[in-house]
């Protein structure tokens, strides 16, 4: 077999109907789209438009808010951390930070830093400098002999 051999198996496409080409087609005058109303006009209806009466979506009230004081962190868990180490993508010995992790790999987005949550076994002596740092992380590292630094200015959004 060869590539220019290869075809769709009969009737897996199907070819369009040209509409609107005389009345012998049998698609001619409306082109299948009936009497007027807005279905027969170009642009189709609107969907979820209910002939004017206000829309289901309008009458559900609105619930929650967009907080544009909230920080943006990159979530790092530390099980993901220690997987990381293992497989030679970190260097424990250097201090693990917001570049370092997004080198990884392990870090996406997080414009205000990296905050580090607590999450699977930790078990390697790093020393990390990150935004955030949730107690059961810390209390994790810490265990493993490694330390976690928080900038002074970053310690109150713990």
């Amino acid at each position: 077999m060869k590539l220019n051999d290869l075809r769709d198996n009969p009737g897996a496409r199907k070819s369009r109907i040209r509409v609107g080409r005389g009345i012998g087609s049998g698609k001619g005058k409306t082109a299948g789209r009936g009497q007027k109303g807005a279905k027969a006009r170009s642009g189709v209806s609107v969907n979820g438009f209910e002939g004017g009466q206000m829309p289901l979506h309008m009458r559900i009230p609105k619930r929650g808010f967009n907080n544009i004081f909230a920080k943006d962190y990159a979530e790092v868990n530390l099980g993901l951390i220690q997987k990381a180490i293992d497989a030679g993508k970190l260097d424990a010995g250097a201090v693990i930070d917001h570049a370092a992790l997004k080198a990884a790999g392990l870090a996406r987005g997080g414009k205000h830093g990296v905050r580090l949550l607590g999450k699977g076994a930790f078990s390697v002596k790093a020393s990390f400098k990150v935004a955030g740092v949730s107690k059961g992380a810390r209390e994790a590292v810490e265990k493993a002999g490694g330390s976690v630094e928080v900038p002074a200015a970053k310690a109150a959004a713990e």
